[in-house]
């Protein structure tokens, strides 16, 4: 199964990942940002719902993704571009949505200040 992280990790612990990886380490897939409130701010509710309509789905254009999801178009289009411009799916050569994944964990730890 190809499964990502999504998380909430510091430059220190991202640094750190890439250099293991870079000794031949495997990694994994991660997605992650830089804190609670991007994270917050990126994936909001209707965003979540995109990821999980994506998920494991293979390429899928806007018009059939608001379907699925029983949304407007334009909604969905405006949610699916701020997902790709975060780096969070992927648009084809052809102009379909894609998150390559099959399945999503998603790790943060909420301490106190």
């Amino acid at each position: 199964m190809n499964t990502v992280t999504i998380e909430v990790a510091s430059r220190e612990a991202t640094n750190a990942r890439f250099l293991r990886a870079m000794g031949g380490e495997s990694q994994g897939s991660f997605i992650t940002f830089p804190s609670h409130e991007a994270l917050w701010a990126t994936l909001t509710a209707n965003r979540w719902a995109i990821l999980k309509a994506l998920t494991g789905a293979g390429p899928l254009g806007v018009r059939e993704l608001a379907r699925r999801l029983g949304r407007d178009v334009k909604g969905v289009h405006t949610d699916t571009q701020a997902l790709v411009l975060g780096g969070v799916i992927d648009k084809t050569a052809d102009g379909k949505l894609l998150f390559p994944y099959d399945a999503v964990r998603v790790e943060f730890l909420l301490q106190a200040a």
